[in-house]
């Protein structure tokens, strides 16, 4: 077993236990870790979006923050400010919520457009300005951010440049009856993620995001990614097309799905497992593909099954 698929197990089996019967989802969140990319969770309320933040960060033994949007929150709400001291005579800067490890910014389609700008700099360029002086946040720094996609009163759709920077989609889903039960069960006498303890160091954590980068990906696998992402920029019902971004992602991702899989090379199937996370919200749909309420995510599975996938072994 792989360093990277120890800490990834462990991981996951900790993280159930505050989220039962969702190992797919923690897994997903889990590569976003590992590959330093940011994760939008989308789904109704009450799917467990906000203790699967907590969860990761307890199993970590990260420092978290939870920002609630709103539309009366301004961007120094989230990057902080600086206040003069009267006793020094000089300006201190206040953190805000997104100097943390990990931050869950919860429901943040409610947030002004210039409010949700100002998460720009920090997920992309790891760093806050504020009155001119940059600041760098903290290692490992991971943005896990929700949004209900069934409420749209009194929301501000997140833009197509904001979308792009998320790493990847995850949906959670309801618990299947059996997991419900279970669920209820475990939450009579007390919450699970209260006696949640630490199951990764930082360190080793820090350690498994540089491994992930040497896992070999051949010429056919490459070529095949991009044979994906080109698919998307010429689909009839697709608008606008994944990015080259889109490209890296399902580069990064794989590598990280093949590593925890316990695999030093990624395979055709690492791709498609990716896709539709790594894809799907990059896409910009056509006018008759909206009017028909045609997902996303189907456009990616007809693309899978249309674009042939590289045969025999990869090495």
């Amino acid at each position: 077993m792989t360093a990277v698929q120890a800490l990834s197990e462990a991981l996951i089996s900790n993280v159930e236990k505050v989220i039962v019967g969702k190992p797919e989802a923690i897994r997903m969140v889990v590569i976003g870790l590992l590959c330093q990319g940011h994760v939008l969770i989308e789904d109704v309320p009450g799917t467990g979006k906000t203790m699967l933040a907590k969860s990761l960060a307890r199993s970590i033994g990260c420092s978290f923050n939870r920002i609630q949007f709103t539309p009366d929150m301004l961007p120094s709400d989230i990057t902080g400010v600086s206040i003069f001291n009267q006793k020094t005579g000089e300006f201190e800067y206040r953190p805000g919520p997104i100097m943390a490890q990990i931050v869950l910014t919860d429901e943040i389609n409610r947030a002004t457009p210039k409010t949700q700008a100002a998460l720009l700099e920090a997920m992309e360029e790891r760093q806050v300005t504020v009155d001119g002086v940059t600041r760098k946040v903290p290692e490992p720094f991971l943005v896990l951010a929700t949004q209900n996609p069934i409420e749209y009163e009194g929301t501000f759709p997140l833009p197509e440049a904001q979308l792009d920077r998320f790493m990847l989609r995850v949906n959670i889903g309801y618990p299947s009856p059996q997991d419900e039960i279970r669920v209820m069960e475990e939450q009579q006498m007390a919450h699970p993620i209260e006696s949640l303890e630490r199951v990764v160091a930082v360190e080793d954590l820090l350690a498994g995001q540089s491994e992930i980068r040497s896992v070999p990906v051949s010429a056919e696998i490459k070529s095949y990614i991009v044979r994906l992402v080109n698919a998307t920029r010429r689909h009839g019902e697709v608008y606008l097309g994944s990015s080259p971004r889109g490209s890296l992602t399902l580069f990064r991702t794989a590598q990280a799905l093949a590593s925890i899989l316990g695999r030093d090379y990624v395979a055709p199937d690492d791709i498609k497992a990716m896709a539709v996370p790594a894809l799907a919200h990059r896409l910009i749909l056509g006018p008759a593909a909206r009017s028909r309420e045609v997902d996303a995510r189907e456009i990616i599975q007809e693309i899978l099954a249309a674009v042939p996938a590289p045969g025999g072994e990869i090495s």
